[in-house]
């Protein structure tokens, strides 16, 4: 949706339009170019577009403003519609039959916008009585210094953490009659500034672009409020009579939306230009701190559980990278590639133990059934992945032991012990890209593959027994090479639980068991050819000594 400007553009005003908020926009848009999901570039048309689609909210409380004695008008009051409007959102939401219905999202929706609406109605009709305060009146005079204006606006916004609802007060400010736009327009430009405080304080502790994401937002509302008030300074100079006049909610709704169109209409083309801005503001950090999973995507669930699977993913190709270097050290020991591999085990634990945690947060929040069947399947699999790992590093640690003592194995034993390496190899990568692309047909390839595996390990092993029996000089070493075989064997059964667990989140209510039983004895996608050419490519044949 932004493969390019414009449409970035319409997403920033659509999203600000669903959610009410440019902040809670620019805080996404933080969360998402933090996690990696989006560039920074992406991010610059939906931040100007989110500051268009903000004025929608000050266009419904303008509503308030109504006086007409029209039965139909006066219906568009938000006194009028917002008690209906909360009474169909209570009905939704009691009557959600499960926590997965779609009534509830919208129940809650509706009572909350009616809940805004009756208390800018509240605001709206306690400061009707200041219209005739002296002293309310002497204070707003103050307000004619379009600097004064602008600090109150920012002031104010950065205290609520919401330009929405701060022009919402002036609106119900403006009904006392008392507030003149000469009055009005600073503050607006003010509360345009102010409203930036969210993005910045939800940047502390990102990475160096998702700080540049604040930046941006920083920079287009304040060379926008530059802009803004030069316009309203010469309007002031040379027309100045109608800006005296009394503001209402329409009126400031009408400055609102100047104010945004014209920053956007100027700023716009010059995109670039607030990104090398946001790059001179802040700079390139010296160590950039790894961002396993950003917690602000928790408040949109679908996109957090997307992200999840492309971390796991990533977790998932580490694993892989131990397992073909552990492999690797029983031919040939290096120090160095051990080192790297108990780099990359810490970094899976420290994987799985953030992942795992998120997901639990996760899973508290309200989910559809489909995605709180991805959240359990999700945790299982980073478990399994984990395991891999673990197995990865005991080979890696027999690895050792031999190099250590000054083992080696025979011929014969290397060449079976490559045809069962290689057969893992072959089903974890075909695990892993059944994961990451969520493809449930190559997910069934892989407990069969598994079944040949377990064959072509027994087969090895007795082929080792029996040869330790003839030649007991290799007995100890024979210990080591059973190890290797039982922890490739385990890899393949974490390799099998991946898969299942993939098609169970697809299948839905079939246990487990009954699953693995099932893609065993079944050939569920045809594909028997390959399982021949499986067999054939990796059979290790029982030998009599």
């Amino acid at each position: 949706l932004t493969s390019n400007p414009f449409k970035g553009f319409l997403v920033g005003i659509a999203m600000t339009v669903a959610v009410q908020s440019s902040s809670a926009v620019t805080v996404m848009l933080v969360g998402f170019v933090n996690s990696g999901i989006m560039k920074l570039a992406q991010t610059v048309s939906i931040i100007i577009g989110s500051n268009v689609g903000t004025t929608v909210t000050s266009w419904i409380l303008s509503l308030s403003g109504i006086q007409s004695t029209n039965f139909f008008l006066r219906l568009l009051k938000p006194e009028s519609f917002s008690p209906i409007l909360a009474l169909i959102g209570v009905i939704l939401y009691m009557t959600s039959s499960s926590k997965y219905s779609r009534r509830k999202p919208v129940g809650t929706f509706l009572i909350g916008f009616a809940i805004l609406m009756f208390g800018m109605g509240l605001m709206s009709s306690s400061m009707a009585p200041l219209a005739n305060d002296p002293k309310f009146t002497h204070i707003l005079t103050l307000f004619k210094n379009p600097f004064l204006g602008l600090f109150v606006g920012l002031v104010i916004t950065m205290i609520i953490q919401s330009s929405a609802a701060s022009v919402g007060m002036l609106q119900a400010l403006s009904l006392t009659g008392s507030i003149s736009y000469v009055v009005a327009i600073p503050i607006i430009a003010g509360q345009h500034i102010g409203t930036c405080i969210t993005a910045v304080l939800s940047s502390i502790g990102v990475n160096t672009n998702a700080k540049r994401v604040a930046a941006v937002h920083v920079a287009f509302n304040v060379i926008g409020a530059v802009i803004f008030l030069t316009v309203f300074e010469l309007w002031l100079h040379f027309v100045g009579k109608p800006l005296q006049d009394a503001a209402n909610p329409f009126g400031i709704a009408i400055v609102h939306t100047i104010f945004s169109v014209l920053a956007a209409f100027c700023l716009f083309p010059f995109r670039k230009t607030l990104e090398k801005i946001s790059y001179m503001v802040v700079k390139d950090s010296a160590e950039e701190k790894e961002v396993i999973i950003d917690e602000r995507l928790l408040n949109t669930p679908s996109i957090a559980i997307s992200q999840c699977y492309k971390t796991t993913g990533v977790m998932a190709k580490l694993t892989r990278e131990n397992l073909v270097m552990s492999v690797r050290m029983l031919k040939q020991y290096n120090p160095k590639i051990s080192e790297i591999v108990n780099k990359n085990e810490a970094r899976i634990d420290k994987y799985q133990d953030v992942l795992e945690g998120f997901l639990q947060k996760l899973s508290a929040k309200d989910l559809t059934e489909e995605d709180s069947n991805k959240i359990s399947q999700l945790i299982l699999s980073i478990s399994d992945f984990e395991k891999i790992a673990d197995h990865s590093t005991h080979i890696l640690q027999i690895a050792d032991r031999m190099h250590r003592k000054e083992w080696t194995f025979p011929q014969e034993t290397v060449e079976e012990l490559k045809k069962v390496v290689n057969a893992v190899k072959e089903v974890f990568d075909i695990t892993v890209k059944s994961f990451v692309y969520n493809d449930i047909v190559m997910a069934h390839e892989v407990e069969p593959f598994e079944q040949v595996i377990d064959d072509i390990s027994y087969n090895a092993k007795k082929n080792h027994i029996n040869r330790v029996k003839k030649d007991r000089s290799h007995i100890k070493r024979g210990f080591a090479y059973a190890e290797v075989l039982n922890d490739l064997e385990r890899i393949s059964d974490h390799c099998s639980n991946i898969s299942t667990n993939l098609i169970q989140s697809a299948s839905g209510s079939i246990p487990r068991h009954v699953l693995k039983n099932k893609l065993k004895e079944e050939d569920v996608t045809g594909f028997a050819q390959d399982l021949e050419q499986f067999k054939n490519d990796y059979a290790v044949e029982l030998i009599k000594y």
